[in-house]
This record gives structure tokens, sequence and C-alpha cells, in this order.
């Protein structure tokens, strides 16, 4: 029997003998010789506390079977030392080739985890310190903890992200006097015979289809005024969902009341970034946008939708100009290949892997068929789907790119097919459509270079393009018609930061599309624009553009200019 036992029965003994001993009814309430075994164990750990507190382990070196070349000493000495939650054995062994029961385990897991949760003096002193930091500090956890909960609770989706850009366009040409072309309706209405005013001119017409005087049939018919000041818009709203934070399926509703000219037309040199024409200047709502996008590993992604635009799912384009302004000099100058073409199609994306920050080589390839898009008889565009997406006719592209991308540079060679009725895009020509029959074929290379700080040096950015065949003109007399081939360069140097940071200033130069076989169609184009960023939101870019022996204005010089505000959101 040990000195517990023995002491617990002498105990015993002397309560019943004593003059103050308990009476039977306490005596009862023990519980028998169950309550005595409880109470010799408790005695049994009361005791070996006390023994422990007397002999606290303060150091490692109190271990007389520990030694410095132990694996484990480096460890063993943390937990002794710093945090004093390790004892050994009444004998000064710490006993470490012993097995370890779960028991015992649990045992020392907590009593570690009581003394790392304990507030020393060092750090009862750094929150005294501070202590009004903390409570700040609190209150902002606590503002957010509530935000983030009504955010949750208001969220539109858990998947779906909305983003949305807004573009007031304020501009005019003053010196663009070419008139639209007569549209078919009103063609009709000048040749019946006697007097009309039609869009604002006064005319004398006879039967048949010409012979009006006061102003040409094509004055009469007109629907806009290319030389007069607009206030145009440009909305976009984008839903993007992603499914598994990798992929993304975009559904974009667009409305817009830019007219053909001379700012929404995609056919001549003074096309707008921001402006898109459906159904010519009217103020509809329509869906641009429809598309998948999916990794496959970790170098490729492939997309595919209704409604997709081709140079959108390139990895880059391969240009430091960003003014976002004149389509053509946004496009790196090579709009013949890079024609955004948008229908029905798929694309395939392959990036190199490498570690960040380090160049690297991409390869795209889409296919995207307009169907219908600018055919005649057709008024929605690439909303119409009544021509095949595989046929012949259905203004097929087909664009491959091959660059590569560093840190502040990039180029890329590019290639591109056209079939029937697909577009030569910002061309300076009287025509710019694949004519039924033809194929056009392009090729392009470009490329950027921008200093990694902002300074007087800016960013360059050039193109050049050159596209064989395609595009047909009528022969002058006969039933015949020319294919034509046609080039496209540009030049263009950006300034960051420039006055205010976050400013970003442009001045860029060359020749849309343009041929030699097509007198008055060498024109030379020059754009300058200073974008002021508001806020992060906010942008407001003035800019000015000139271009000389313009086709669409009788080979004539026109210049113009625009102030664009933009909210994103």
């Amino acid at each position: 029997m040990n000195l517990s036992k023995k002491l617990l029965l002498a105990l015993a003994g002397a309560s019943i003998s004593a003059p103050l001993a308990a009476s039977a009814q306490e005596v009862a309430s023990l519980n028998g010789s169950a309550a005595i075994n409880e109470y010799m164990q408790q005695q049994d750990v009361d005791r070996f506390r006390a023994w422990e507190s007397k002999n606290q382990v303060t150091s490692v070196n109190q271990f007389s079977d520990v030694l410095p070349t132990d694996w484990a000493y480096q460890a063993l000495s943390n937990l002794v030392e710093k945090y004093g939650c390790v004892a050994g054995y009444p004998n000064g062994k710490f006993k470490g080739g012993n097995a370890m029961t779960r028991y015992e385990a649990a045992a020392l897991l907590n009593a570690c985890l009581d003394r790392v949760s304990e507030v020393t003096d060092e750090l009862q002193k750094l929150l005294n310190e501070f202590d009004s930091e903390l409570t700040v500090l609190t209150s902002r956890v606590d503002g957010l903890e509530s935000k983030v909960g009504q955010l949750q609770a208001q969220q539109f989706s858990t998947t779906t992200k909305l983003r949305g850009e807004a573009s007031f366009v304020i501009g005019g040409t003053p010196n663009f006097n070419t008139p639209v072309a007569v549209t078919p309706a009103v063609a009709a209405v000048a040749a019946v015979p006697g007097t009309r005013t039609v869009a604002g001119v006064t005319v004398l017409c006879s039967a048949g289809t010409t012979g009006c005087s006061g102003g040409s049939r094509a004055q009469a018919a007109r629907t806009a005024k290319p030389n007069a000041t607009t206030f145009n818009y440009d909305a976009r709203l984008a839903f993007d969902t992603s499914f598994s934070g990798k992929d993304l399926l975009r559904t974009r509703l667009r409305s817009g009341n830019f007219s053909s000219f001379p700012f929404g037309s995609g056919s001549q040199v003074f096309k707008l970034d921001k402006a898109e024409t459906q159904g010519s200047g009217t103020s509809s709502v329509w869906i641009d946008r429809l598309f998948y996008t999916f990794p496959v590993g970790d170098e490729i992604k492939l997309t595919a939708g209704a409604l997709v635009r081709n140079t959108e799912i390139l990895t880059f384009i391969p240009s430091a100009y960003k003014a976002d302004i004149l389509d053509f000099f946004n496009l790196a100058g090579v709009s013949g290949t890079y024609n955004k073409a948008t229908g029905a199609g798929f694309g395939f994306n392959w990036k190199q892997k490498v570690a960040k920050g380090k160049p690297f080589l991409v390869f795209d390839a889409n296919y995207v068929a307009q169907t219908g898009n600018l055919v005649s008889g057709t008024t929605n565009g690439y909303e119409n789907s009544s021509i095949g997406a595989f046929d012949s006719d259905s203004a097929i592209n087909v664009l491959t790119q091959f660059g590569v991308r560093g840190p502040n540079y990039g180029a890329a060679i590019a290639y591109r097919y056209g079939s029937a009725n697909s577009a030569l895009r910002d061309a300076n020509l009287a025509n710019s459509l694949v004519s039924s029959g033809n194929s056009l074929n392009g090729v392009s290379i470009a490329g950027f270079w921008e200093p990694l700080d902002s300074g007087w040096v800016p960013s360059i950015s050039a193109g050049y393009g050159y596209y064989d065949g395609g595009t047909a003109l009528a022969s002058s007399g006969a039933g015949l018609t020319q294919t034509i081939t046609t080039q496209s360069w540009m030049v263009g140097l950006q300034w960051k930061d420039v006055l205010l940071k976050g400013n970003n200033a442009g001045f860029a130069f060359g020749q849309a599309p343009f041929s030699t076989d097509v007198a008055a169609s060498q024109s030379m184009m020059y754009e300058f624009f200073y974008k002021y960023q508001v806020s992060d939101n906010i942008s407001v870019t003035p800019a000015i553009f000139w271009v000389n022996d313009y086709q669409r204005n009788a080979g004539s010089y026109t210049w113009g200019g625009v102030i664009q505000t933009t909210f994103r959101f």
C-alpha cells in the first residue's frame, strides 16, 4: 500500500474516533468505497503537481539523458526553455526513446497550448502601447464584417460580376462634306416627279432614277451631315460569369446612337473605337458578345461562342498605343488583319508557361463567320444567321498570330484569310468588302516597346500590313471588276504621367489601308490625344485628327476632333 492510501486510512480512522467525527449521514454521503478511491487518486495528483512545481524543468540541460547531438535537441530546447511546457521524470531523465500513449500526447499538447496562449509581460507591454491602434483596427474589422455581410445578402450573384462602361463623345469633322449614299427607300421618293424636300434639301426631280435639280439625289437622300458637330453615346454592360475561377462566360449588352458617318462605320478611316452602329443610328439595345472561354491544362485556352470577336480572343495585340480614339491606330495600324470580325466562331490560344516576369511565346488561331455582316439585304449585321457559319459567302475570317511578349515589349506576325463579304477595316477605298468569288490574304508584323518608368522617353509602337486581292472595283463603263492589293502602316508614340500622374498623351501617324491601283487613296493620317484621368473610373480624352486625299471626301483633305468622356464601373 502506498503512502497516500495509508494516509487516507489513517485520516479515516482518526475521523471516526475524534470528538467531532462525521455523522453517519455524512459518511454515507461519501458513497462508500468508490468515494474513498476517488479521494485517494486526487491526493496522488495533488502531490505530483506539488513535486512538479518544486522541481520545474527550466533548461533542457537538466535532463541527464538528452545530449546536444540528439536530432530533436533544438525542438525540445524550445519547448522547455521558451514555453516551459515539458517535464521529465523524478529521476531527472526525459526518456525520449520511450513510446508515448495517446493520453500522454494529449496532456503534453494541452500543457503547451496553455502556455502559448498566456499573455507574457512583453506581449502585454505591446498591447498597452498599441491599445488605441488596436481599438481602431477592431472597429474597422467590425465595420468590414458588417459590410461583407450586407454585400453577401445583396450580391447580384455568387458567380457573376457586372462590368459597365459608358462613353459620351462630342465631335465633328468640319471639312467632311461628302454625303451618305442614297438608301433605296429615299431613292424611290426622290424619283417621283415634282418638288421634294428630303433631309433638309429641296430638289426638283423628274421621273426615273435621275434628273433631280437643286441638289443631287445623293445629297437629298443623306441621313446624316458628316460635317456637323454631334453628341453621341456608347454604353456597354458585361455579365462575366465564372464557374471554376479560371473560365469565363461573357454576355454583353450594348447600345449607342452613332450613325455610319462620320464615326460609326468600319468602312472609313474616321471610325472611332467606341462607336458601333446597329441599324444606323438607332438607340436599340442588343447583345454584341456571347461566348465561353475555358482552360485546357496550364498553357491552352479554348473559346467558342455565337457572338465572338477575333481580336478579343487573341493573347495580346502588339501595340502600346492606346488612345481609344481612331479605330485604325488602336489596331497597331494593321486593321486589314486585326479587322474586329464579330460573329459565330471559336478560338485557340497557346501561351508558353514561364516564371513570372519572364518573356513568353504565344500562338493564337481563331475562326469567325460574320454570317452576312454587311451583305446586301441584311440590316442587323452579325445577328443575321440565315447564311451558314461555314458557307463561303458567310464572311469567313481566319486569323492566326505568333508572337513574343516580355515585361515591356511585344511583337507578333499575323495572317488573316477573308472570304467573300468579309471586310477590309478602316480602308481608304470606295469599297471595303471582299467581292463575291474572291478572297483576301493578309499578313502583318507589329511590335512595341515601352520604358519601365515614366519620363520623357515614350513607348514606341509600329505595324505594317499587306493584303493581297479580295477588294474589287467596278471598271468604268464596263461590267468587269478589278481586284486590288492594299497596304497599311503606322507609328505611334505615347507618354505616361504627362503633367499629372495617371494622365497619358500620344501622337500617331500612318496610312490606313490604301492601294496604288486607285487614285487619291494614298492618304496620310495623323492623331494627337491627351487622356486626363479624373478618377479611377472616369477619364476625359480630347483628340484631333487629320487626313489628306480622303477617298470618301472626293479625294480632299479633312480633319476632325472629339472630346470623349468614359465612365467605367
